[in-house]
């Protein structure tokens, strides 16, 4: 099957935001900017929606990613029906924005697709909630924090709500017992009360719009803490709240002079913001391609830059290593043998390849034994489409051993 059959048009073939002014019906609107097929535009001009903070590089001490690169378009792969498929294929029929592979260091390929651009920042939604977690790790080294410590040490707020008698861990492993339905886009949800408080979506008439953290202090505990994982994306929030009270710092400064100027990103990042110019940790995220392969790098050698030591090892030792007592069977969808761990997914712990992962098709894998980094931006027509991340990670690994 050729490109031609597979390529979703992009947002410029679909008219979106084009002309002077573009028609009203192709503009994205708070109601919906994320959603098919406005996110092909919207993933990429971000800041042309929502309020934003940067996240703040080093112009002088950028780094660059050296080049080794191969043809990789027709390594090829079985995908989730049985095909045979190339990666080429993969790539345009999967809603591919801009994809990145670095194999012992060297990017041996660098795609983009649908207008993005080496200097173009995309979402990276709930790949955001695992740049958070490895950010907590660095503040646990500096004895600023300690996972074992209730959360109401940070945040005296907190006991107000049913964190009250909750730990960081529980929160950094999505063990909590709250209460907070993760329904993306439906009305009365938790998630979409947070995505109102976020800014993300259209405040309900005769309602006066909340703060993130406003929607924090209402969640009930449900069940005891530290039993059973859950996804809940308000989690991330709930631990960047303690990582700002903790080191007296905004969440954007703490990741800019401890993560983004150590591994010599490029380019400034950014995160939207609430009205309150909170942070929207669980996934509003945004950076280059590049730049989010340096992330992934850093995770990939063990959190060390050059020299450097930015992440303790140990920290990323744990990232790869989730508890899968805890971890019930409804998320071992795509990998039988998976946990999840300060916010990063494990893909195989005995292997010991992990990844930050966020709806609409966001990746960045890290396999630390095969010395292997990918990236993939990109997006889907919906939320969660579980046949592309089978076919994904039939990819990544189809690609490890064509490289190997």
């Amino acid at each position: 099957m050729g490109k031609s059959a597979l390529k979703p048009r992009t947002a410029a073939e679909l008219g979106i935001m084009r002309g002077f002014p573009p028609p009203p019906e192709k503009r994205p609107d708070l109601t919906n900017w994320d959603l098919a097929p406005f996110n092909r535009w919207s993933f990429m001009n971000i800041r042309n929606l929502f309020p934003t903070v940067d996240v703040k590089t080093d112009y002088s001490k950028r780094q660059a990613l050296p080049t080794a690169m191969q043809d990789l378009s027709a390594v090829e792969f079985e995908n989730h029906a049985g095909r045979r498929v190339t990666l080429s294929d993969f790539l345009y029929s999967t809603y591919t924005d801009g994809f990145l592979v670095l194999h012992r260091g060297n990017v041996v390929t660098e795609q983009y697709f649908n207008s993005m651009q080496p200097d173009t920042p995309h979402l990276s939604q709930s790949v955001a909630k695992s740049v958070v977690g490895t950010l907590a790790g660095i503040l646990q080294d500096q004895g600023l924090i300690d996972q074992d410590s209730p959360l109401i040490r940070y945040v005296p707020e907190l006991a107000r709500c049913g964190y009250r008698d909750a730990q960081l861990k529980h929160a950094l492993n999505m063990t909590s017992g709250i209460r907070f339905v993760e329904d993306y886009n439906m009305p009365g949800s938790d998630m979409t009360r947070i995505d109102i408080a976020s800014g993300w979506r259209p405040v309900p008439r005769d309602e006066t719009q909340p703060t993130i953290r406003d929607i924090i202090l209402t969640l009930p505990k449900v069940r005891d803490h530290g039993k059973l994982f859950e996804y809940k994306s308000v989690e991330t929030d709930v631990v960047a709240w303690v990582l700002e009270r903790a080191a007296g710092k905004s969440l954007a400064e703490l990741l800019s002079n401890l993560i983004w100027k150590k591994i010599g990103a490029e380019h400034n990042a950014f995160f939207t913001v609430d009205r309150a110019a909170t942070a929207l940790a669980d996934g509003g995220f945004n950076a280059t391609l590049r730049d989010y392969a340096r992330f992934g790098q850093m995770m990939q050698n063990n959190g060390q830059v050059g020299e450097r030591q930015v992440v303790p090892p140990g920290w990323v030792d744990a990232c790869a290593s989730g508890d899968r007592s805890v971890y019930r069977r409804t998320n071992t969808d795509i990998r039988s043998d998976g946990a999840y761990s300060n916010f990063w997914w494990d893909n195989n712990i005995v292997a010991g390849d992990f990844m930050a992962r966020g709806v609409f098709g966001q990746m960045i894998y890290i396999n630390r034994e095969a010395e292997l980094t990918i990236v993939k931006l990109s997006t889907w027509p919906d939320y969660v489409i579980t046949d592309f991340k089978r076919d994904s990670l039939a990819a990544f690994a189809a690609i490890q051993q064509a490289l190997a």
